[in-house]
């Protein structure tokens, strides 16, 4: 397998490891924690305002005490209460800032699959990956997808195989089996990222995705919403989450306890959460070679066709029992001078199946 395979699926996984961080953030039990305590701290502060204008007004009325020198004491200690009940009520506030995680933002989700009474608990640290995989096809090749697995181990067999164009003309083709990389096991290391932030609840649908981008970089950068310079926006793979990066440190810590923003942008408004965004990394990969069971890779084929003839002829002699081949589900041909890059994907049995062919320039 050559390196840019190897990077490329690097990359892929990258991006499913942001999707799972993304994810992670939408636990329903924090979220549901936060909104209880926050529901207590707001009734706590409530209390002592009443309380504070309570004593406000007993403070007024202390005023006009027909003793005056008693009046002033009552009026200094109710003052005094007032001031303590004050302090007392700044630093509530405080706490339910600074002890209120943020909310994480929703995420809608419907299941499709099977449900089971009882699940290993090993399995519970598991994550199943559908294989997405692109094979390199380099000119003068071709891959030929059989029906059945007997097939395309007959062909491999016999390595070498002698194709008809017309009367006057062969060509000689080498058949080779398809191996594939695939990853066995992927250890991702996760941190807070300290300039980055995860926005949620983006709902403008008349916006294009680029203007969005620009609109919420403009908004938090502003020092009335407490944001700072961005450095760079971007959409991550799902259901419309932006991930922000700042210049400066401290930025993203304060958007994050705020928690939530109303943003109007031309006539449409909405509630963005921002959370914290995890940064995750490949601490370690393991790729283990797999033979995909059914398709064939043909090498060897030199330009006497046009694109189109030869996969006739090509399909044409491998379906061909006495040649060895059989029935034939696809054929993707690369003339030589060009490139092109065949992606494989799971088939319901679990093995890899019928590739579809992306032309390189």
């Amino acid at each position: 397998m050559i390196p840019e395979q190897i990077s490329w699926e690097i990359q892929k996984c990258q991006e499913m490891c942001k999707a799972l961080e993304a994810d992670q953030v939408c636990l329903e039990e924090g979220r549901q924690e936060s909104e209880r305590e926050a529901a207590r701290q707001q009734a706590a502060a409530a209390l002592l305002h009443e309380r504070v204008q309570q004593l406000q007004e007993e403070a007024r009325a202390a005023k006009f005490q027909e003793q005056p020198g008693r009046g002033s004491e009552e009026r200094n200690q109710l003052l005094q209460q007032k001031a303590a009940l004050e302090s007392e009520w700044q630093q509530l506030e405080r706490l339910q800032i600074d002890q209120v995680p943020p909310v994480p933002p929703e995420r809608f989700m419907v299941f499709k699959g099977r449900t089971e009474e009882k699940v290993a608990k090993s399995s519970l640290d598991t994550l199943s990956v559908k294989p997405w995989i692109r094979y390199p096809l380099p000119g003068g090749t071709a891959l030929l997808t059989f029906e059945t697995s007997q097939v395309a181990r007959r062909i491999v067999a016999l390595q070498e195989h002698r194709v008809q164009l017309d009367e006057c003309t062969f060509l000689r083709v080498k058949a080779k089996p398809v191996e594939l990389l695939m990853p066995v096991s992927v250890e991702v290391a996760l941190e807070r990222s300290p300039r980055q932030v995860l926005l949620s609840g983006l709902r403008f649908p008349s916006l294009p995705k680029e203007q969005l981008l620009d609109k919420l970089a403009l908004f938090f950068s502003k020092r009335q919403h407490q944001g700072g310079e961005v450095e760079a926006a971007q959409w991550l793979t799902g259901p419309g989450h932006v991930v922000l990066t700042f210049v400066e440190d401290g930025v993203a810590e304060r958007l994050i306890q705020r928690g939530q923003f109303q943003v109007t942008i031309g006539k449409e408004t909405s509630k963005v959460k921002v959370s914290p965004y995890l940064d995750g990394k490949i601490s370690d990969l393991m790729l283990c070679p797999v033979v995909c069971p059914r398709t064939v890779l043909l090498s060897g084929i030199p330009e006497v066709l046009n694109e189109e003839l030869m996969r006739e002829a090509l399909e044409i002699h491998f379906q061909k029992p006495s040649k060895g081949g059989g029935e034939v589900e696809a054929v993707a041909y690369v003339p030589p001078g060009q490139c092109a890059l065949a992606v494989f994907e799971q088939e319901g049995g679990g093995g890899l199946g019928l590739p579809s062919a992306e032309r390189l320039s």
